[in-house]
């Protein structure tokens, strides 16, 4: 019995080791080129309100629940939502907005693990018709993300929903226009 106490002991110490060796900071980014200037992309990410229509968790729960607080748009504006298992709980809040260039977020979420990360969007012109749009969280990683970030590839799984937005993106911006 002792034995295995021992060997149990050892695995445990080796998993909070390994764990522990783990970065103490991540950053996660995707970009996309966009057939439009900066100025027709800027206002879909710099508006909160026009958030559903192109991120990749509003789909993931259309029963969630949204509500925006602050300034209407840019620096100050804020958004809350509370869904299911797939989307959590949290808020976010547009720190800088710096016009058609580029659009820093603080996030927050409460559920379903407590994490606050910088969120940024940069708009970088390529010609007068095509803009990349670099999307950007990054943040400390505490022993719990630590543990998560060891054994889940979460540069993969969050990263490909950055993809899929910025899929959305591209798709709503170079939609023909209604006539």
């Amino acid at each position: 019995m002792t034995l295995f106490l021992l060997i149990v002991l050892a695995g445990l110490s080796a998993l909070i080791a390994y764990v522990s060796l783990q970065p103490n900071t991540f950053r996660i980014a995707r970009s996309a080129v966009i057939d439009a200037p900066p100025e027709r992309i800027y206002p879909l990410i710099n508006d909160l309100h026009h958030w559903e229509r192109w991120s990749p968790w509003s789909k993931l729960d259309p029963a969630q629940i949204v509500a925006y607080d602050g300034s209407p748009l840019g620096a100050g504006a804020v958004m809350s939502w509370s869904g299911n298992s797939k989307v959590g709980a949290g808020k976010m809040k547009i720190a800088e907005s710096s016009q058609n260039e580029r659009i820093r977020i603080k996030i927050q979420f409460l559920k379903p693990m407590k994490a606050i990360h910088d969120v940024q969007f940069d708009l970088k012109p390529i010609d007068e018709t095509r803009t990349e749009v670099v999307w950007t969280m990054s943040g400390k990683n505490e022993f719990m993300a630590k543990a998560v970030h060891a054994f889940m590839n979460m540069d993969r799984a969050v990263g490909g929903q950055f993809e899929q937005g910025l899929a959305n993106l591209k798709t709503l911006v170079e939609a023909p226009a209604e006539a």
